[in-house]
This record gives structure tokens, sequence and C-alpha cells, in this order.
């Protein structure tokens, strides 16, 4: 699913129907100048659609809720913890931090009672970490097992319910003076069976054997009636003897498991139950006994075929038959096959549903089911919410509004986006507003809030407020500079717009308005930065589809590809390197999208593709590189390095040291000596160890490599020295970085000469690199280091405008505002980008202001807010002890 909420409008349509042909001829130079363009054909091009309505749980107090459930973890019983990491999960989830969400599952998973929980929660993180599999093969040929989600065997997990055998029933009438045996009559066979033992199989036969009833004296009883063959009968007398059943057919087993119920002979169901799971091997096996196992109450097949279903998400969700079955059941059916783990359940499987398809009839119908399994309110907030997303989108307003107000009832502020938008649909535009008024006045007030009442605004200047209200309260929301920018090209203010929208490119790395972007440079007729946008979208998301969602990227980039200059190897070379040392990375991308169209060595292609997406915080479209270098590695040392690098940067270092020295023992290259220096760097704990580091990165030097991978590994040689105090050699390094055009080193160059106490130089080397960087805000940052306070000051303000999700120039103004003992605004300055950025170190910092004066309540929601991002952070967890002894 894309980041955000897809619109209704997102169903396939030829790229005929948007008639490109007006703006974007195939011959070269037909395209009218933007001064030519009237209004109307402005607008069909450039068309911001309304910001999304996310399908998550969005507090509007994230901190306040991670601190209530960290306290509920600290107290709760352990049954309860399962569900409180999912909420977690949930406002992770909200917050959009991929890597907290898969922690709060495998929390859930590593704290669930229940094998229920266990198969719910590992099926999850299975799914959440599908496409990983080529890690499992990579760590086994390293001889480490990483199956931590296979299939687990419900049978012995699930303890038997059975109750004792009814060894009362064996009292026999004696004045009946009747044989110790009785038999049962099926058409013309008759199966003669020990009275006594049949009559512990349940209180029914007790009361048929040994009762006041007419057959207690017969010696011979007709059970033709009863659905129940001959060999089955003979399988349950046997059983009675041996409380064992045989291997049998799985026909013949649910003959059984029928009759067993209707006799209630409970040991014997159970048994039944057991030996028809272990046939459950595959989906149609699953389909075939889940309605048995639900109508006949099997907990152990229902939960045996439940995991059949999971184990193979997504995919068993497009088998219209499991859908049937798992959204058709009530709440008792529902607790037979997966007990108390209901919400967890349908938490699953409607976000896997939602990610095929949000509008679908399917993700209503989980989603239904997960409103019926809500325990509590927090719970209805996360369901209602969702579901009234996906009724939005299928066009049931009626019943949309019926379900956000319920979301909204429960305290889910959030979910009046909802209603305001349906208000909106009906024509009610000023009661939308009107609404988002009262929201904004009676809640601290947010950046979406406001971003939402510009939808409703009556004139353009009113709109304008709002959105530069949403931007300030929160700067990663991407539709105010979209619609700025969009607003500012119909006026034909280019360069104004094109400002606009390159604000939060510098930032954040959102297609959407890379796409917007790449309309403008169409208009512009600037087909090299078209295509450079279109090119990065592709490499971050190949299968990215624009105009919401009309027409593949790869369309467009064909017909711009028309537009542009051939270039040879040389060119594409030399516009690498201008692009890498301006620190350019979109343009970069763009180089290497057109490089590996026409290149033989695709490998190493692929692997700088990976480390540009790492730079720009692409992490899936990097390791999804990475994965494309190692299938197209020319050599076997080669494939091992790219091996060695997806095990790094997937957390597991050691083997990544392996897979460096499998490729030395091959070939010494550049590549294998420094991904063997990078780790071992990163992963031994003893100083010592930098002289080895030294050693690999002048041996990886030695080695034949081109000029943009010999700049990092002189700028990390550098770093190392540095860290040893060994300054002039690290001097040397960076300085030889330079001459190669390896721009960062400048940053290495600096620290050398502060750290020789020359702070005017190491100031001086940051401006060259401010001037010759694109992208810049880490060097404003950097060289805050080196001015004066007031020259600091402005530095840092300069770095939030640039990027204004970088931590450390809040930090530094709310120190600087409590040193001059004005509490307020320091704990305010934190506060504004706590809003936005979900941060251990803020938190930490105004739980620290807040103990400081005397605000214990407040300093403990921090602590406790921030232990949920790191439950283990040694500083935060000093800071709740010494808090908590202050608490009342």
């Amino acid at each position: 699913m894309r980041t955000f909420f897809p619109s209704e409008s997102c169903k396939e349509t030829h790229l005929n129907a948007l008639n490109p042909q007006s703006w974007l001829q195939v011959e070269r130079g037909k395209l009218s100048k933007v001064s030519s363009h009237s209004p109307s054909s402005l607008e069909s091009l450039i068309k911001v659609p309304d910001p999304p309505i996310l399908p998550f749980f969005k507090p509007v107090d994230y901190v306040e809720v991670l601190a209530e459930i960290h306290k509920e973890l600290e107290s709760c019983p352990p049954h309860e913890r399962p569900n409180l990491y999912l909420l977690q999960f949930q406002v992770f989830k909200g917050l959009g931090d991929i890597k907290l969400m898969r922690r709060s599952l495998r929390l859930a998973w590593l704290k669930s009672i229940t094998v229920h929980e266990r198969l719910v929660f590992g099926a999850w993180l299975k799914y959440e970490k599908r496409g990983e599999e080529h890690i499992s093969d990579l760590l086994s040929s390293c001889g480490k097992c990483s199956k931590e989600f296979g299939l687990i065997d419900i049978g012995s997990e699930l303890p038997s319910e059975v109750n004792p055998s009814f060894t009362d029933g064996a009292m026999i009438n004696q004045k009946n003076n009747l044989s110790g045996t009785v038999s049962f009559k099926i058409g013309d066979e008759k199966i003669t069976c020990d009275r006594q033992k049949m009559a512990t199989l349940s209180p029914p036969f007790r009361s048929m054997l040994n009762g006041c009833f007419l057959e207690s004296i017969s010696e011979e009883i007709d059970l033709s009636k009863n659905d129940i063959s001959p060999m089955g009968m003979k399988m349950i007398s046997e059983f009675s003897s041996t409380g064992i059943l045989p291997d049998l057919p799985t026909d013949l087993l649910l003959e059984i498991m029928v009759f067993s119920s209707k006799f209630c002979c409970e040991s014997l169901k159970d048994s039944c139950d057991r030996k028809l799971a272990k046939f459950v091997s595959s989906r149609n096996d699953a389909v075939e006994l889940m309605e048995c196992a639900l109508e006949e109450n099997c907990p152990v097949l229902a939960a045996s075929c439940l995991q059949v279903f999971l184990q193979e998400l997504p995919d068993s969700l497009s088998d219209e038959r499991v859908v049937d079955l798992l959204t058709s059941v009530n709440s008792l059916q529902r607790s037979i096959m997966v007990g108390s783990a209901s919400f967890s359940l349908y938490c699953l499987l409607s976000q896997v549903a939602m990610d095929l398809d949000p509008g679908s009839q399917k993700s209503a119908l989980f989603l239904e089911q997960l409103v019926d399994s809500t325990e509590n309110s927090r719970q209805k907030m996360v369901a209602y919410h969702m579901l009234g997303c996906v009724k939005l989108l299928k066009k049931e307003y009626d019943e949309a509004k019926r379900v956000f107000e319920v979301a909204l009832s429960e305290g889910h502020v959030y979910s009046v986006i909802g209603l305001t938008r349906i208000g909106q649909i009906k024509g009610e535009k000023l009661e939308s507003f009107k609404k988002l008024s009262s929201v904004i006045s009676n809640y601290t007030p947010l950046g979406w809030m406001h971003q939402e009442r510009s939808l409703y605004c009556e004139n353009n200047e009113k709109r304008w407020e709002d959105l530069e209200k949403a931007t300030e309260l929160d700067p990663t929301l991407t539709y105010p500079y979209m619609y700025r920018a969009a607003s500012l090209m119909k006026k034909q203010n280019v360069q104004d717009s094109l400002a606009e929208i390159n604000k939060i490119l510098g930032f954040k790395l959102a297609v959407e308005c890379l796409e917007l972007r790449f309309c403008f440079y169409l208009v512009l007729e600037d087909y090299q930065s078209a295509i450079c946008d279109v090119q990065a979208i592709l490499t971050i998301s190949p299968d990215y589809r624009m105009f919401e969602g009309r027409v593949p990227a790869t369309q467009f980039q064909t017909l711009v590809r028309e537009h542009v200059p051939n270039w040879t190897t040389a060119d594409y070379w030399l516009q690498l390197y201008d692009r890498w040392s301006a620190v350019d990375d979109i343009g970069s991308l763009s180089v290497i999208y057109q490089m590996l169209e026409s290149e033989t060595a695709k490998g190493v292609l692929y692997f700088r593709q990976s480390l540009l997406l790492l730079r720009l915080n692409c992490p899936e479209a990097a390791m999804r590189s990475l994965q494309l270098a190692r299938q197209h590695a020319s050599s076997e040392h080669e494939r091992l390095v790219y091996e060695g690098w997806i095990l790094y940067d997937t957390g597991h270092c050691d083997e990544g040291l392996k897979k460096a020295e499998e490729s030395i023992s091959l070939n010494r290259s550049f590549e294998a000596f420094f991904l063997k220096a990078y780790a071992l760097a990163d992963s031994s704990q003893d100083p010592t160890c930098s002289a080895t580091v030294v050693a690999l990165l002048q041996d990886a030097l030695k080695c034949p490599s081109d000029r943009l991978r010999k700049g990092q590994a002189l700028n990390n040689l550098g770093s190392v020295y540095v860290d040893s105090g060994k300054l002039d050699l690290a001097a040397d390094c960076y300085i030889n970085a330079l001459k190669i055009r390896h721009t960062r080193a400048h940053q290495g160059l600096a620290r050398v000469h502060y750290l020789k106490n020359d702070k005017p130089a190491a100031y001086e080397e940051m401006t060259k690199l401010i001037e010759k960087a694109r992208n810049n805000a880490s060097a404003y940052e950097k060289r805050s280091e080196y001015c004066e306070r007031e020259q600091t000051k402005i530095d840092l303000e300069m770095v939030t405008r640039l990027d204004p999700l970088r931590v450390y120039p809040y930090r530094y103004r709310a120190a600087v505002l409590m040193d001059n003992h004005k509490e307020k605004e320091a704990i305010a300055e934190l506060s504004k980008a706590i809003a936005f950025k979900a941060d251990l170190h803020l938190l930490h910092l105004r739980a620290a202001f807040h103990e400081h004066i005397g605000d214990v309540l407040s300093a403990m929601r921090d602590c406790r807010a921030a232990l949920s991002f790191d439950p283990n952070h040694q500083e935060m967890l000093e800071l709740r002890s010494r808090v908590n002894s202050q608490e009342p």
C-alpha cells in the first residue's frame, strides 16, 4: 500500500484517456511555454488531490497514550500484555515508525500467553517480513537458523479441556442380571461392545446403558438412524476400551466426530479433533475442515486450519472460500477458532485486506469482525475509524458517518476528518468548517487540524493562512507545500513555486511531491529535470502510478525520454561524479537509473543505488537494490560482498563480516576490504581494533576502484585517525578525498581544525561544504558547532528551515532558554517538535526540564513515553527512577 490512503479515483485508465499529446508531444520542441498555457489547461495538469484520511490510530496526544500504555504494562497481569503491545503498535503505525512498529509486534509475540496469540503475532511478523526470505537463506549459509515463525504443533500446545471419565457410570443394575456386553445394531450389522466401558464415554451413554431407560435392560440397541457406520461404531468401541483412536481416514474421523458431538463424548471428540488437525497440510484441507471445526466446536482443528490461512498471507485472502469462512463467523465461532485473540486476529486480517485493496468488500467485512471483537474504548477507536475509512471509499456515506461518529465519541478526535469530508460531499461545507474550528478550539491545535480546515475555507486567503499554520505546527505534512506550489505555478510564479516544493523535498522524499514537481518541469519544458524526477520515483517505487494511480510512471518516463539527449558511457560517469560531488542524491539516482538501462556491469550500479537510497531514508528500496546487486554480481567474490552488506544492514554484523572474509579469500577487492573495515568498526567494542580497521582501509585503497568509492574510504580512514588522535594523518586523508571531489570530506577536515583549536578554519571548511552541497542542512548543523552563539543560532534556524526533522536545533535552543531561566519557553520549544517528531532525545530533555521545575507528573509521563521507544535506555531509566521517588 502506498504511504497514503488512495483516493477513490485510483482505477485503471489508459494513458490516452489523459490526452497527454496536448502537453507532451513525441517530437521535441512542440510544447508551448508556461506563459501560453491557459489556466484551465494548467488546472488539469497541475492538480493536487485533497490530503488522504489515514486509516490509522492517531491520538491528539500520542505521548500521553504511550505513557498510559507503558504504565499499564508495568503493572498489568501477563495475559493483558500482548493486547497492550498491539495498541502500542497501532500508535507507532500512526506515527509512521516501521522499526518501532515491528518491535512492538515482536514484544506482543514474545509476551503471548496463549497458543492463539503466538499464532497470530507470529504470522503477523512473518507478513511484515515478507520478501525477506533471502535473509533467512543467507543466515542459513552462515550456519545461523532464523526460522522463528514456523508452524506450531497446535495439538501439543493446546491443552485438553475434557472432563474426567464418568467412572461412577460403571455401576450395574445387578437385579436385571444383564451381561457385561451390549450390541449396537447398525443396518444389518451388530457391533458388540463392553457395556460399562461404553457407559464411561459420556453422560448420555451412562444414562442409556445404566439408567432408567428401556435401553438399560436391552442387550441390543438400534443406532441405525444416528449417522454412524458399522466401522465407525467399531472404532468407538475400541476407543472405549483403550482410550486411543487408531490412524483413520478423514471421512471416518469426521463421522465419529459428529457422533461424539451428538452423544456428548468429550474425550472421543477431543481425540477426533486432534487427529483431524494432523490432516491439515494445505489451504484446501483447511477450507474443507474449518467449517466442520466451527460447527462441531473443535478448537485444535479450527486453530490448525487458521494457521494455514495465516501462514499463506497475503495469498490466502485472494481465495474467496477463505474470506467467506473468516468473515462469516459469530462470536462463539471466533472463540473456537482463536480463543481470546479475536481482536489481534482481525487487526491482522484487516491490515492485509486493506493492503490488497482498501476499498474492497472484504476489507469492510474483516473490519466489521474487528468491530465485533473490540473489548475497550481504545480498541473501538482503532476499529471504527478504520471501518469508516473503508466505508467512505466504498461511497457508503451514511454508514461511514455512523462509524466515524462512534470513533469520535470514543475519543478518536482524528475521525472528525471523516465526518467533515462526508459533510463536504453532501454540500455542508460550512458545517465542516465549524466542526474543525470547534476541534481546534477544544484541543491543542495540530497541523492536520488546520490542514483539514483549509479545505472548507470560503476564500483563498483564509485557506492559505490555515495551510501556513499547518506547516508551522507540522512541517512534515506534504499537502500544504503541494497546494502552495501548485497555486503559485498557476499564477505563473515559477521560481517561488519550485522553491516551495523543493522545501519539503529537501528533507522528505515523498513520491507525490516528486510527481508534482515532474509536472511543473513538463510545463516549463525542462525535460532533463522532469526525467530526473520520474526516474527517481521509479527507483524508489518501480510500480508507482501517477495521476491518482491511473497511469504507470514508466509510460511517462518513456515519453519524456524522447526529449532528452542520449549520453555516452563517459557522459554518464561525468554526470554521476558531478551530482555525487554536489551531494545531489536525487540527480545521482536518475543518472544510475539511466546507466542501468545500458551498462552491462549492473551489480556495482545497483549497489551505488542502494547507498543513495539509504542516504535518502528509503531503507526498503535500498534493500531491494542490494538484492538486485546480488543477483547481477559478475563474480562470486562480488556476490559475497553484497550478501555481506545485506546481512550488515539487517543487523547481522558478525555474519556480514564472515561474508567479507570469504570474499577476500577469493579475491582481494576494494569492496570486500571496505565492508570488513566498516563492519568491524561498528561491531567491535575493543578500542585497539582501530589499528585493524586502518589496515583494512589501507588495503582497500590499494585495490582498483573508482574515485567515488575511494573518496568514501579516505573519508572513513580519516574518521578512524581522528578517533585515535592522529590528526595530521586524518587531515591528509580528508585533503586527498577532496582532491577526488569527495565533498563530504570538508566536514572531517573541519573537525580536525577544531580539534587543533583553529575554530575559524573549521567554520571556513564547513562554509565550503555549504556552498558545494545541494542538500546542506547537516552542514549548517555541523558548522553551528564552530560559531559564536549568535551565528550558532542563525545556523540552527537555517537547519530547521531546511530540515525540520533534525532534532539537535530544538534541543540546543531549548537548552539556551533553560540557561536563561525561561523554563516555559524551553519546554514549549521541545513540545513544538515533539508534536510532529516522535523522538526519545526530545522527550528525555523535556522530562528533565519538567523534573527541574517540579512538575513530577509531566516528567513521569515523558519518561514512560520515552521508554516506549527504548525500554533499555539507561539514562531514561535513571531519570525515571529519580522522578518516581518524587511522585506523590
